[in-house]
């Protein structure tokens, strides 16, 4: 076996089907079918996939692109291997409003979070202002 530097090693990999992890936390699963030299790659059949708790729903996404940059984790699919027994799959609409219960759930517990830091005359930075120092 060769080894191949940078990402001329995933032209072994085109047509076959992967799962990519993106920077801001989405998961998509569907066929490589191009790469560049930076990394960017162009996926087929591609459904974004959304996990809460023991559900996940898929939403069909088409054609996409992803800039190289912005890839976390880039793994192949074995197809032959059975699918998790333990993930139910529901529908877009069900794992839409899981997702938005969720993100509210989280919201609240963060400010009940800065408000016990503001009683103690502590705070955090917003995460807006980060990017300034």
């Amino acid at each position: 076996m060769n080894y191949v530097p940078g990402t001329a090693s995933l032209i072994d990999d085109i047509d076959k089907k992967h799962l990519v992890l993106l920077r801001d936390g989405r998961t998509l699963i569907g066929y490589l079918r191009s790469i560049d030299q930076f990394a960017n790659l162009v996926f087929h059949q591609t459904v974004e996939r959304i996990h809460v708790g023991k559900k996940f729903g898929d939403i069909p996404r088409g054609i996409f692109i992803v800039r190289g940059e912005n890839v976390v984790l880039l793994g192949e699919i074995d197809l032959d291997k059975p699918c998790d027994a333990f993930l139910q799959q529901v529908s877009i609409e069900e794992i839409l409003e899981e997702q938005r219960m969720e993100q509210q759930a989280k919201q609240e517990t963060e400010k009940v979070k800065v408000q016990a830091l503001k009683d103690r005359g502590l705070s955090l930075p917003r995460a807006d202002h980060l990017d300034e120092y």
